[in-house]
This record gives C-alpha cells, sequence and structure tokens, in this order.
C-alpha cells in the first residue's frame, strides 16, 4: 500500500511526500517501527528543497490520523543515505535493506524492506541531495519553521554554508535530546502522542559503506564464511530484459536439463502455534533434534502474539524474542544465515541457509496475505518466502486457517484464497513485472496451524484408531478438501484428536525423512511439529551451463540474421544534368525485397531537419514491402523562386546523400548531383544590372564576386546615409 498518502494528509500547502517506506529504527538491540516520507517543497523562485520526514504509528498507515510526526531530516548538502553491511552478517540477495543516514550531528541505522518500494524511495533521495555545487545556492529550510516546536525562544538557525546545516532543526520535532514537547506536530494539528526516549548520534561501529564488488568477488566471501557486503545498487537498477534476452532465458529454461544436475539438500520445516506466549525453553529439542544439521530451516509460528494491540499495531515485542530464541536452537554443527522474515500479525514466517550455500540464494520475495475479519484482517490467513536455490524455484508457507471443526468450507475458502492471493513481483524484472504465483514453483512447502479436524466419529473411536496407528481410516474422515493436490502427513494435538498443525508439500525429487511432533516443549497448548526432508535441487554445471548458452546464442544469431530485412537497389547514383528553373526533373529506381517483410523510411542525417533539400522529393519517402515485392521510387528535382537564389549564387549546389533505412535493418545511401543553369529567376534586381553579360554566360566564381561587392557597397552606403543624418 502507498503509505504516502497517510503522509501528504499531514502535510501543509505547497508540500508533496512523492515516496514513502516503512522500515525500522535499529539501536542496539532496539526495534521501533517508522514511516519515512520524502516531502518535497516548491520555492517561489523556481528551486526545490527537500526534508525527511519520521513518523511513528499506531497501524498501518491509511490516513494522517494514523501517523504522528517524530522527526525532520532537512536533506542538506551534507545529508548522506547509504547501504550499509551489518558486522558479521551475512548478505542474502533479497534480504532486507539496511540504510545509514548520516548528517552533520546525526546518525541512524534503518531497515528497510528489499523491493520495488524501497528501490524508488532510495531513488527519489539520491535524486533530492542538493550535491556539492558552487554554483548552487545552500538550502535554507524557512518552510520548516511551520513545524517549530512551541517555544519562542528559539530562533530558526542561519545556514552557515556547506556542512552547517544541522541534522535535525533545534526546536522541531527530534529524536533525541530529552524528546520534543510541543502542542502541534502538524500544520492541520493532527497528531499523537510519542514517547520520545533518548538515542546516541554516535555512528555504529560495526557497520561499515556499502562497497561495490563483483560477483565472483561475493561468492568468494560468502564461500570463506567472512562479512558479504550487497551490490543492491546494482540489482535495484537493473534495466528490464529485452525480447532477446527473454528468448535466451525462455531457452535455458527448456535445455535445464542439459547443464544441471540433481543434488540432494536437507530442509527442516518446523511449526508451531504458540499460544501468544513468550519463548520459555530453548528449542533445541525441536529445531536441532537430527544428527545432520540441515542446510535449510523453514520455521513457522501462529497466534506469536494474541493482543489486541498486535492486531491493530505494526508492532510486537514477541517477534524479537522468538525470534532469537530461533536463531539460538540452530544446530549447533553449522553456521546458519538468515534469509528472512516475514510477519502477518502473529502468523510469522523464517528462512535460514547454511553460510556456504547463501551465495546460491537469489530472487527471495516475501508476501503476505489476510483472510480473517471481512475476509482480509491479518488475524487469520498466510505468509509466504519464494526463493530460487542454486535453479531451483522453491516456495514456502505459512498459513493459520479459520477454527472450528464445523468451518470446514471456510477453511477451504483461505486456502483458495492463500492461493490466488499470494503473489510475487521480482525485482530483476521491475521495469516489466513478472509474477509468480504459488503454482509454478518446482518445491512448494506448506506448514501451519490449519485447523482441519476428524469429523462424524466419536472421540473414542479416534482415540482408538490412533493407538492403533490405524491412520488410514482415520484420513478417510479428515476435513482436507486439498488432498488431490498435496502429499500429506500429520500431527496430533495432545488436547484433542484434531490434526489440526500440518506439514505439507509438492513437487519432483521429494523425500521425507521424518515427521514427528516434540512433546518435551510444554509453552503452549499446541506442540511443535517438524519434518525432514531431502530435497533433490537442480545445481548448475559451470562448464555445460556456458557451453549451453553459446549454442543458445549462435541459434539465435543465425535466426536473427536470416530475418533481418535486405533490399537490392536497382539504382544508387542519380545525375541531374542541366536544371532549370521551374522545370521538374525526374530519376526513379527500383527496391526489391528480400524474404523478410520490411518497412523501409528515407531518414534526416544527423543535424538535419529533412532528409533531403528543398528542392528535391522522393516520392514514395516511406511504406512496407512484402517478401519478394517490388516498388519503384522517383526522386522529384523542382528549383523555385524559394531555392533558386542560392542555386544562382552558387551558395547551394545540386548535391545531397540521401539515406534509405530498413526498420529492423541497414540503411542505404544514394547519391544525387547534377548541375544548375542559373538565370534572372531568383537573382536580385540590382545584381543583374550590373551584369553586362546574360547571367547563364557568366562562370559561378564571377557571380559570386558580384554578389559580395554588391553587399559590400550596400553596407557602406547604408552608414554613410546614417552618418548624414
Amino acid at each position: 500500500m502507498d503509505q504516502s498518502v497517510a503522509i501528504q494528509e499531514t502535510l501543509a500547502e505547497g508540500e508533496y511526500c512523492p515516496q514513502a517506506v516503512q522500515g525500522v529504527l535499529c539501536e542496539g538491540d532496539s526495534r521501533q517501527s517508522r514511516l519515512l516520507g520524502l516531502v518535497r517543497y516548491c520555492l517561489e523562485h523556481g528551486g526545490q528543497e527537500h526534508a525527511l520526514f519520521l513518523y511513528t504509528h499506531r497501524r498501518m498507515a491509511i490516513t494522517g490520523d494514523d501517523v504522528s510526526l517524530d522527526q525532520i531530516v532537512p536533506v542538506s548538502r551534507d545529508f548522506t543515505l547509504e547501504e550499509v553491511s551489518p558486522d558479521g552478517e551475512l548478505y542474502i540477495l533479497g534480504s532486507d535493506v539496511t540504510v545509514q543516514l548520516d548528517t552533520a550531528e546525526l546518525s541512524l541505522v534503518f531497515q528497510l524492506p528489499f523491493g520495488s518500494q524501497t528501490r524508488m524511495f532510495l531513488h527519489e533521495v539520491a535524486r533530492a541531495c542538493p550535491g556539492f555545487d558552487s554554483a548552487t545556492r545552500d538550502p535554507e529550510f524557512l518552510w520548516l519553521s511551520r513545524y517549530r516546536c512551541a517555544k519562542p525562544e528559539l530562533e530558526l538557525p542561519t545556514p552557515r554554508g556547506c556542512n552547517s546545516v544541522p541534522g535535525t532543526w533545534p526546536g522541531y520535532a527530534t529524536i533525541g535530546g530529552g524528546g520534543s514537547n510541543f502542542d502541534g506536530l502538524r500544520p492541520n494539528g493532527k497528531g499523537l502522542p510519542v514517547d520520545q526516549s533518548s538515542r546516541g548520534q554516535d555512528k555504529p561501529e560495526s557497520l561499515q559503506p556499502r562497497q561495490n564488488k563483483s560477483k565472483s568477488e561475493i561468492t568468494g566471501m560468502v564461500r570463506s564464511s567472512t562479512i558479504t557486503v550487497s551490490d543492491k545498487a546494482h540489482i535495484l537498477s537493473m534495466q528490464k530484459f529485452g525480447l532477446r534476452d527473454t528468448i535466451v532465458k525462455s531457452h535455458l529454461v527448456q535445455k535445464e536439463e542439459d547443464y544441471t544436475y540433481i543434488q540432494n539438500f536437507r530442509f527442516f520445516v518446523g511449526t508451531y502455534n504458540v499460544n501468544g506466549q513468550s519463548p520459555k525453553e530453548r528449542l533445541q529439542p525441536w529445531l536441532s533434534d537430527g544428527v545432520q544439521a540441515p542446510d535449510v530451516y523453514c520455521v513457522g509460528f501462529q497466534e506469536l502474539d494474541l493482543s489486541k494491540e498486535a492486531f491493530f499495531f505494526h508492532d510486537t515485542p514477541k517477534e524479537e524474542e522468538w525470534f532469537k530464541a530461533v536463531s539460538e536452537g540452530l544446530h549447533p554443527d553449522a553456521k546458519y544465515a538468515k534469509v528472512k522474515l516475514i510477519r502477518l500479525v502473529g502468523i510469522m514466517l523464517l528462512l535460514y541457509v547454511k553460510q556456504e550455500h547463501a551465495a546460491y540464494v537469489s530472487e527471495v520475495e516475501a508476501e503476505t496475505v489476510g483472510t480473517g475479519i471481512m475476509g482480509r484482517m491479518g488475524n487469520k490467513g498466510g505468509v509466504a518466502i519464494r526463493f530460487q536455490f542454486h535453479n531451483t524455484s522453491i516456495c514456502v508457507v505459512n498459513s493459520h486457517l479459520a477454527a472450528h471443526i464445523e468451518e470446514y468450507e471456510r477453511r477451504n475458502q483461505d486456502y483458495k484464497d492463500i492461493c490466488s492471493r499470494m503473489q510475487f513481483c521480482q525485482l530483476k524484472f521491475l521495469l516489466n513485472p513478472v509474477t509468480f504465483v504459488l503454482c509454478p514453483h518446482s518445491v512448494i512447502l506448506w506448514l501451519g496451524d490449519l485447523n482441519y479436524r476428524i469429523e462424524e466419529l466419536d472421540v473414542e473411536k479416534v482415540k482408538k484408531l490412533i493407538e492403533e496407528k490405524d491412520f488410514q481410516t482415520l484420513y478417510a474422515y479428515d476435513q482436507v478438501q486439498m488432498a488431490t493436490l498435496w502429499t500429506l502427513y500429520f500431527s496430533e494435538k495432545c488436547r484433542a484428536p484434531a490434526w489440526c498443525d500440518r506439514i505439507l508439500w509438492k513437487g519432483k525429487n521429494i523425500t521425507q525423512l521424518s515427521y514427528q511432533s516434540h512433546m518435551a516443549l510444554k509453552t503452549s497448548d499446541h506442540k511443535p511439529v517438524s519434518s525432514v526432508f531431502d530435497i533433490g535441487v537442480r545445481v548448475v554445471n559451470d562448464e555445460l551451463y556456458r557451453k549451453t548458452l553459446e549454442e543458445i546464442v549462435r541459434s539465435l544469431d543465425k535466426m536473427e540474421n536470416a530475418n533481418i530485412p535486405s533490399v537490392s537497389l536497382s539504382k544508387r547514383e542519380f545525375c541531374f544534368q542541366n536544371v532549370k528553373y521551374m522545370q521538374l526533373k525526374v530519376e526513379s529506381f527500383t527496391i526489391h525485397n528480400g524474404q523478410v517483410p520490411c518497412h523501409f523510411e528515407f531518414i534526416n542525417k544527423p543535424d538535419e531537419e529533412s532528409y533531403c533539400k528543398q528542392w528535391l522529393n522522393a516520392n514514395p519517402s516511406r511504406g512496407f514491402l512484402l517478401p519478394d515485392s517490388d516498388i519503384e521510387i522517383e526522386l522529384e528535382l523542382f528549383v523555385n523562386k524559394t531555392t533558386a537564389t542560392k542555386l544562382n549564387s552558387g551558395e547551394d549546389k545540386i548535391e545531397d546523400i540521401l539515406v534509405l533505412h530498413l526498420d529492423r535493418g541497414k540503411d542505404y545511401f544514394l547519391s544525387v548531383s547534377g548541375n544548375y543553369l542559373p538565370s534572372c529567376f531568383g537573382s536580385p534586381i540590382h545584381t543583374l544590372c550590373y551584369m553586362r553579360e546574360p547571367i547563364l554566360d557568366l562562370p559561378l566564381e564571377t557571380i559570386s564576386e558580384l554578389l559580395a561587392y554588391l553587399a559590400a557597397y550596400c553596407f557602406e552606403t547604408q552608414l554613410v546615409t546614417k552618418s548624414l543624418i
């Protein structure tokens, strides 16, 4: 959702918010949600000034009433906003973007979501920076005076040139410095009280500016388990695929088996309905139960926070608590990198990979779908993360469907809504978006509290069948309506014989190694469930990939060359002899087309307004040719009173070059030459009076000298006349 609309409602006349993004303000272990809006102000003299407005918000910002101004950071000459890499964190393409905001007196760190909204926001901020052009006047930010706190003793500071504008205006809405006590945060008087605690402004030593590194350097750094610095600026500015690139990609997909091989990777998939509780015990019995460390962790939670504040507000401390608990509970025999965290109210999904696999994870995207109250709210619904692992696309979905035994139709509808509304749009195709839905992925892992029950059997019968491990009979009475789409495995909630927490999967080359609940964990009335899979992932053989790509490119080159329009011209040089005033001369030639339909057109030469001189015309000057067809082109030469003067004087000659252009083909050059017979038509009368012979008998050099002499004489005569007056 475009939250700049909510910011715009808080602004005064003449102020405009072109871009906004929701992020997280990071200070040590503290994480606080902020809405960042770039605000532009048009000055009276025609220039522009910009400032970054930071807002707190109670929930998703829909209107101006949902946000409260927390800080204003003028975009001055000392303002910088650059991407950084947190020390010790491994960068994964598609993970959140960490940026650092610096001014002369301020340093803040934000995490922004990876996606098109962040790309556009950073692009607009970069454009807004005034730079260091000495010819450009320093921004004064006088328009920000309306946001001054109710402290009359404070004066608007006077800028002192470059690096003199403070990071935040004294007396304005600020972060730190003892907070800000003011009555109206916005010109329209709207605003909510904000608890503004003191924050340090020292630049974090653990953050280093992003450096541009090649893909091979990044891959090497990942494999050596060192800090990986992202090159997201390159990723975010990638141009859209052209037609040729799209065809190459399509052929590579079709020939995937020629340059890839199947390699098994171990996936741990876990789901846990925590019933709104904070972690009270270590999660190793659930997450590190196996002997072998998994290559990939997919961990989902439901009912992370049951409070009404979590439903209406965007933040919940439970997110950080369970994230830390999971990170500490991962298998001790391997080092892992967090790929993505996505949460919708109480539904959260975490994705980790071993550090040595990080270089092969790409195209990461996360989405949420709410199916709760009014079919849209986030108390029920699903979250998903899709990514490319080596050359295999994988989608992981964590869902919490409608409860109660009689609501199985509602659960089916929730499932259908999640499938239809869960769409991903990769940044690499940003300018020409390609939408991914669930079905096209090679592997789909679906986990969560699905709330499907067993019906038409009494409790005692169900318990007996469970004791006898007669799951096939129970399966016949299961409410799950997705059986035709998925391979199903179940776990039992201890409080009732209902298989609510489930892990489902779909795809090829998948082997389930284990599926179990973990009864030792007692935090919730649900028990965590886990399943371990060996999933065959297509891994690229670099040498075979190179050969396949070369074959595709050669094939396309051959096809393109065969489809390049080509014509033959019956004549390319044209000579018009003894051209006379007002007498039409025509020369013609034939264009014969080859086997490819084509458009042709005479085009302008560089720095010229027309494809030919005024006295010349091609008829027709453009057209379309079918394969193996012909067309006759006539070149018409006609000198009239407009063009005769320069031809008489020798300033112009019967000389020109025509450029015949074929769409998607090459250009052909036609040479036009000839001679013009001067006449009295088009010549000045005073020039003719000085001629002792017919103009046709005079050499062009003589006519030019005579014209130059008369021009100089007329100029001197005008000077004498003016002096006498």
